[in-house]
């Protein structure tokens, strides 16, 4: 549908002044056009009378706009500080019909801004958001060529997601393969339309995390699979704190649709909750209802991946030595050490040497996704490798060299960066103003886990409080239960410091935080954590006394000693020693707390018990130990 006032101008020119009853105002921010004088009637044309020019105005010229590939009206309209309304009529004028959500193309946008009277700038090198691609600064641009999207599927456990990847991977295997295509690689190709797809088969969220932990972005694209007849769960929710943290585009696959519970529409409200806009809606989240049992919608998936990449203009470099990530590594009886990676640019061969991580090795073999051998492996694809002399990380970044020399003071420099990454800490709360001063962080990035489910919205409401226009407070994940190995992973990702209100940490998840130097706090009050982070913003927080968790054991006996129970102890991980706060859990609550009074191994007195020893212990103002009782060993320390 066109509007009929919608006339196209010719050559880009200014409409001309039409009678006062249809008069068009001149675009805001041009000088008003001169009008023509009218001839008179009877009598030769006379030439056009010059009016007084208007009175100049002290008005600074409008500042060039960067408007993106795509933007929506309403971002337009801010971008120049006028009334999306009237971004309407002029669109309306050029023959568009938009409303304030709609998204208009760069074309569109810059014409639009242009009749406003604000130049353009030209339009920067397109780049997909989350792209893995590595920064091509120094490459050669006219070597850069389309790669296939690289797509993770994540949701809850019960949605359907590993039937959805089945459907994908038996309806569109990649052209000239027979059979099934092997699992054990943990990552395939499939075909639509002559486009290749590359599908990560993930065990889910924290896997994906755990490879950005790392500094490893693998993901171009995130399928997120919510069931029609559930709607989002706890586990839906994760996954998308997860994905808005990695910033990739965002699929929603809306499964089970052919059962009679199904309810897209109830979905797509709840997506809305969670700031995930469907197209329908005006948003910018393609959502595509399926059924992956019977295998409907599978095609219009596709096509939505495609789309989305072709947006992206994915791009890398095959004639270079190659670089990607490890996705898994495993040893093999026969095959020795076996490392599955993610090609990312570069094409990698036989015979190159190759480091992962702190490891490197000479390729003697390559598997694609069929279990065949190859000779060379392009961008965006997956290959298992044999030849590594150990076993590489998950999400270690791998690259090839031209040398074996080359090899081994890549390793050499990696193992020296570990060591002052391990030196170093984290951003902790009491240093956030300083680096807010300086710039170097515009928000305080939170992990909240709470104890039960109804203490989040008040958490979130007291630290919405907190935000000033120069400071803000970004909650990235919000949940109820312990801190996870997975908070912690996603704060080290995210640079995030995590909060735990009455909620306590897995004993992995200690370990893992103070393993990576991630500020782990715990509150029971909600103005304390709100007062905490309000001085933090200002500067004013005192350094934090620090909770060290050195060890923990299980009491597998109790023995009666001199009237005592003394508790009989084999140290899981860490130590117990002398002079520590020792706190007693039971089915995972803490049952009781106090110091360490004696320790034994065997009849020896010792100042401290290592992991995998046993021995027995007291604590002072305790003796109710039981069987299977958890034992912490925790020391304070104020951090400088």
């Amino acid at each position: 549908m066109t509007n009929r006032a919608a006339q196209p101008r010719r050559n880009g020119s200014a409409p001309q002044n039409r009678s006062p009853q249809g008069a068009s105002r001149p675009p805001q921010g041009r000088p008003p056009q001169k009008a023509a004088a009218a001839p008179q009637k009877n009598g030769p044309p006379q030439a056009p009378q010059a009016r007084p020019p208007a009175a100049p105005r002290a008005v600074a010229p409008p500042k060039a706009l960067d408007i993106p590939g795509a933007i929506s009206v309403k971002e337009l309209a801010g971008k120049m500080s006028v009334d999306p309304i009237e971004v309407i009529k002029r669109l309306m004028r050029l023959g568009f019909m938009f409303n304030i959500n709609d998204v208009i193309e760069f074309e569109v946008a810059e014409k639009i801004a242009q009749s406003f009277g604000f130049p353009v700038n030209a339009p920067k090198a397109a780049k997909g958001p989350g792209s893995i691609v590595l920064k091509h600064q120094e490459e050669d641009q006219s070597k850069l060529q389309l790669r296939p999207p690289v797509v993770t599927i994540l949701g809850h456990v019960d949605h359907g997601k590993t039937t959805l990847l089945d459907a994908v991977r038996h309806s569109h295997i990649v052209t000239g393969e027979s059979g099934g295509i092997t699992q054990h690689i943990g990552a395939y190709q499939v075909e639509y339309k002559s486009n290749k797809i590359t599908f990560l088969d993930t065990p889910g969220h924290e896997a994906f995390t755990a490879m950005r932990a790392r500094g490893a972005q693998v993901t171009d694209i995130a399928i997120l699979v919510v069931a029609a007849n559930d709607g989002i769960m706890p586990q839906t929710i994760e996954a998308i704190n997860h994905v808005k943290a990695a910033g990739v585009p965002i699929i929603c696959a809306i499964n089970k649709i052919d059962t009679a519970e199904a309810d897209p529409e109830r979905v797509k409200r709840q997506l809305a909750e969670h700031d995930l806009m469907v197209e329908e809606w005006g948003g910018n989240v393609i959502s595509v209802p399926v059924s992956a049992l019977k295998g409907i919608g599978i095609d219009d998936l596709l096509e939505n991946i495609v789309i989305v990449a072709e947006v992206g203009e994915l791009k890398a470099n095959p004639d270079r030595l190659a670089e990607g990530v490890v996705l898994e590594a495993r040893i093999d009886k026969s095959k020795g050490h076996v490392v599955t990676v993610l090609v990312q640019t570069g094409t990698l061969r036989i015979g190159d040497n190759i480091v992962a991580g702190g490891v490197r090795g000479r390729i003697k073999a390559m598997l694609n996704d069929r279990g065949e051998r190859i000779e060379a492996a392009l961008p965006s694809q997956p290959v298992e490798l044999l030849g590594m002399t150990g076993v590489p990380q998950a999400g270690d970044k791998f690259s090839a060299t031209a040398d074996e020399k080359t090899a081994r003071s890549m390793v050499e420099t990696f193992e020296k960066e570990k060591a002052e990454r391990l030196g170093r800490t984290k951003m902790k709360l009491e240093e956030i103003h300083a680096k807010i001063e300086s710039g170097e962080v515009k928000a305080l990035n939170l992990v909240v886990k709470t104890d039960v489910q109804g203490s989040i919205e008040p958490i979130l409401n007291a630290l919405e409080q907190v935000n000033t226009d120069e400071t803000r407070v970004n909650v990235i994940h919000a949940a109820a239960g312990s801190v996870t190995e997975s908070d912690v992973l996603l704060g080290v990702a995210s640079e995030a410091i995590i909060v735990g209100f009455n909620s306590r940490p897995e004993p992995g998840a200690k370990a893992l935080a103070t393993q990576e130097g991630v500020d782990l706090r715990h509150y029971d009050v909600i103005y304390r954590l709100a007062e905490d982070v309000q001085k933090a913003l200002k500067g004013l927080l005192t350094p934090e006394v620090r909770d060290i968790t050195e060890g923990v054991a299980t009491v597998r006996a109790v023995f009666n000693i001199a009237k005592r129970k003394v508790a009989g102890v084999y140290v899981n991980s860490g130590k117990v020693s002398r002079g520590t706060i020792i706190h007693v859990l039971r089915g995972g609550k803490l049952l009781a707390k106090g110091e360490l009074s004696s320790l034994k191994h065997f009849k020896d007195d010792v100042r401290e018990l290592g992991t995998g020893f046993e021995g027995g212990l007291t604590v002072d103002g305790f003796t109710d130990f039981a069987e299977g009782d958890i034992v912490e060993a925790h020391r304070l320390e104020q951090d400088e």
